[in-house]
């Protein structure tokens, strides 16, 4: 069976390129990275690969918002390839800044309910290692076998503010140590309405979260990591391998 083939998509002000590269490396697939440019200018063909990462950073210095130079690209100059490549039922993934692109360039949520991420409540940037639990009944593919997870997050523009949250697909949430969703900061760290973490449009194929998985892919990534029972793999793992896996179907 041929490779899995993911496209890492770099703006002036990525930062989490290589870790994500790595961990997909390290899940099964061919990894290639390209800046935006390169896909403008037809140097690459997003029609080429399974997968499509935005990874972390401050894309622009976010210096309009967060994400919004560069969402504003993908939807004037590569609309109509994404629509295609989603039709298609190939997979995005979009990571901290990557969130804040997909949701301004209006790629998710699908349904279009007023949605943004917000300024943080506590009126800093969060870099702290936060409680995760998954939505068991969400579609998305990239959680599929998880219960929880133990992430890093590091953003000052991570709370996901929506009219009507009922309606989002929602895929993960934040939580304590106990699991519980509903507690509230330090936990969310962000004050996302419902603790919402991450969302993915109704096929499950596109999936966009604030933590970042890339920086838990191994073991001795981990805080704690001497202190505690040594594990094959770090949490955020398991992502990159049921994307690969999937990828590895199309």
């Amino acid at each position: 069976m041929a490779k899995a083939k993911t496209l890492i998509l770099r703006a002036p002000g990525t930062n989490c390129d290589r870790e994500t590269a790595f961990a997909f490396a390290q899940a099964g697939s061919q990894v290639d990275a390209a800046h935006v440019n390169e896909l403008l200018r037809r140097e690459k063909l997003l029609s080429d690969y399974q997968i499509m990462v935005i990874p972390g950073g401050f894309t622009y210095g976010d210096d309009i918002s967060a994400g919004k130079i560069l969402a504003n690209e993908l939807r004037l100059k590569l609309g109509e390839e994404i629509r295609r490549f989603v039709a298609d039922g190939r997979l995005i993934l979009g990571i901290c800044n990557g969130f804040q692109v997909l949701v301004k360039a209006g790629i998710l949520p699908e349904l279009s309910p007023p949605l943004t991420l917000a300024g943080n409540d506590s009126g800093r940037f969060e870099c702290r290692w936060v409680y995760l639990r998954v939505n068991e009944t969400s579609p998305c593919i990239f959680t599929r076998g998880i219960s929880t997870m133990y992430l890093p997050v590091a953003h000052g523009e991570g709370k996901v503010a929506v009219a009507e949250p009922g309606i989002l697909n929602v895929a993960l949430y934040y939580a304590d140590e106990t699991g519980n969703i509903q507690a509230g900061y330090p936990y969310n760290p962000n004050g996302s309405i419902d603790n919402i973490a991450g969302i993915c449009d109704a096929s499950g194929h596109i999936f966009a979260l604030m933590p970042h998985p890339e920086r838990f892919v191994r073991w001795s990534q981990h805080p704690r990591w001497t202190r505690e029972p040594w594990k094959e793999y770090g949490d955020g793992f398991r992502i990159f391998l049921n994307a690969v896996a999937w990828a590895k179907s199309i």
